[in-house]
């Protein structure tokens, strides 16, 4: 038994499906070293700034917030972070054991980024209207700290079973519906290395960051087989890079093939909240 192997069998699978299946959320504090955060954190930064230089290379979120879609080799601790046998654990328990990675970028809320409206990410799909199913997970990773005045993660608990066929899009609920997400809600604090998993159907919004600090987040998107969010990003891996993997990762990853890696264009907009909340 491998100590992966063994290190998977202390999470608690019951708990996983209760949380995610409840709340909509839940999360693992000190998956990894701060050291690890942090350099994240630094060729995070990297990237944003050569993609806010590309026409097109990062996306609007709402005022002063970007999201960027990456490579995963852009990233030196990509392997790590998905060969975590929390996350391993999770996919598994609540996607099935042919789960797809399908996504890796992440969000940049910076100084004077407004309260976003509350939303979920994408329609939800038949697998959960109608056969109540998850059949996609969000993973989030902060690269600081996170404090009250830096415009927290905030989510309804519960909401990713609400009847989206009226929203707009089925993404953006009616403003009558928000004093009941505000009277649930909670603000999300969580501590380089911590790592936490949602159902992006979860209703939640990016807050207003009151700092002089950004905070950068990545994501990392993973499919069920039923699901169908690749058609949404280009997940691409260089050959020489596949070769490098893990032989059990290889066939976790939903990707293209390349021999040299391709400017990504973003195939996820949401125009809905670029104006921030109304």
């Amino acid at each position: 038994m491998t100590n992966q192997t063994q290190e998977a069998k202390k999470y608690d699978i019951g708990e996983i499906q209760g949380a995610l299946y409840g709340p909509g959320i839940m999360g693992l504090k000190g998956a990894f070293s701060r050291e690890f955060a942090a350099k994240l954190g630094e060729e995070i930064n990297e990237l944003y700034a050569e993609a806010l230089q590309r026409e097109g290379g990062a996306v609007g979120r709402g005022p002063k917030r970007h999201y960027v879609e990456i490579h995963p080799e852009d990233i030196s601790g990509f392997v790590e972070l998905v060969t975590h046998p929390w996350l391993q654990t999770v996919c598994e328990s609540v996607l099935g054991p042919d789960y797809k990675i399908v996504e890796i970028g992440f969000d940049v809320p910076n100084p004077g980024a407004v309260n976003q409206p509350w939303h979920r990410d994408f329609p939800a799909p038949d697998d959960t209207t109608r056969g109540r199913r998850l059949n996609s997970l969000a993973f989030n990773m902060t690269t600081v700290d996170v404090e009250e005045d830096m415009g927290p993660f905030e989510i309804a608990p519960g909401t990713q079973w609400d009847d989206g066929s009226e929203f707009e899009h089925e993404m953006f609920p009616p403003k009558e519906n928000y004093e009941r997400y505000e009277a649930k809600a909670q603000q999300k604090m969580p501590k380089m290395g911590d790592i936490a998993v949602r159902s992006a159907l979860t209703i939640h919004r990016g807050t207003t960051n009151h700092s002089d600090k950004s905070r950068p987040v990545l994501v990392l998107g993973v499919d069920a087989p039923t699901a169908n969010n690749h058609e949404r990003h280009d997940l691409q891996v260089t050959k020489e890079f596949y070769k490098t993997l893990p032989e059990d990762l290889k066939r976790h990853l939903h990707c293209r093939l390349v021999d040299e890696l391709e400017v990504i264009v973003q195939g996820h907009s949401i125009e809905g909240l670029m104006m921030g909340e109304a």
